[in-house]
C-alpha cells in the first residue's frame, strides 16, 4: 500500500474515493454524484493553497483517503475526511492516512487537529446521545464513553474530546469535536 496525494489520481480512482463517501458515510453523501461533487470541491478549491488530500492505493485501487483543510490561519487543520473502504477496515489504513495527515499538518505550521464526528444514528451511539447535554456538560465530557462510534478510533489515536454542539443533527444528535495536539 501507498499513501499519495489525490491530485495524482485518475478519474477511476477518484470514481472510487467517491463511491467510498457513499458506501462508508451514506449520511453525508447519499448519491454517488453528491459524494463526486464533494471530491471535486474540495481537490479544486483553490481558495484552500494549503489543503491537502492523501489517498491509500493498493494495487491501483484506491481503499482509503483523507484530507486537512486549513483553518485559524493554519495553525489548526480540520480531519476532512477520513474515509476506509469497509473490507479494509481494521488494517491500520486509517491510522496511516491520519499519521500521513499529521506530518503534513506539522510540516505546514500546524498546531492542532480537530475533527467533527456527528453522533446521529437513530438511537446514537455514544454517552452524549439522546441526553439533555446542556446539563453539566463538563461532567458529561469528563465521563464520556464512545461505545461503537467513531470517536473511539479516533481516541486511541490521542484525539480528545474537545467539546460537543448538542443537536446539531437533530435532538439528542450531537456533533462531537475531538483535537489533537501535533
Amino acid at each position: 500500500m501507498k499513501i499519495i496525494n489525490m491530485n495524482t489520481l485518475d478519474e477511476s480512482q477518484l470514481a472510487q474515493a467517491a463511491r467510498m463517501l457513499t458506501d462508508e458515510l451514506p449520511l453525508g453523501w447519499s448519491t454517488l454524484a453528491d459524494a463526486m461533487e464533494e471530491v471535486d470541491m474540495l481537490l479544486n478549491d483553490e481558495d484552500e493553497p494549503d489543503a491537502l488530500f492523501l489517498a491509500a492505493v493498493e494495487n491501483g485501487d484506491v481503499i482509503g483517503w483523507c484530507g486537512m483543510l486549513p483553518e485559524y490561519d493554519g495553525k489548526v487543520f480540520e480531519l476532512h475526511p477520513l474515509v476506509v473502504r469497509h473490507d479494509q477496515q481494521g488494517k491500520g489504513i486509517g491510522r496511516k492516512l491520519i499519521t500521513a495527515i499529521e506530518e503534513a499538518a506539522k510540516a505546514k505550521g500546524g498546531l492542532t487537529l480537530y475533527l467533527g464526528a456527528d453522533d446521529e444514528a437513530p438511537n446514537g451511539e455514544t454517552s452524549f446521545a439522546n441526553v439533555d447535554l446542556y446539563d453539566d456538560l463538563p461532567k458529561r465530557i469528563k465521563e464520556f464513553e464512545p461505545g461503537m462510534h467513531q470517536t473511539a478510533f479516533y481516541i486511541k489515536l490521542g484525539f480528545k474530546v474537545v467539546g460537543v454542539v448538542p443537536d446539531a443533527n437533530g435532538k439528542g444528535k450531537p456533533d462531537i469535536m475531538l483535537a489533537k495536539s501535533l
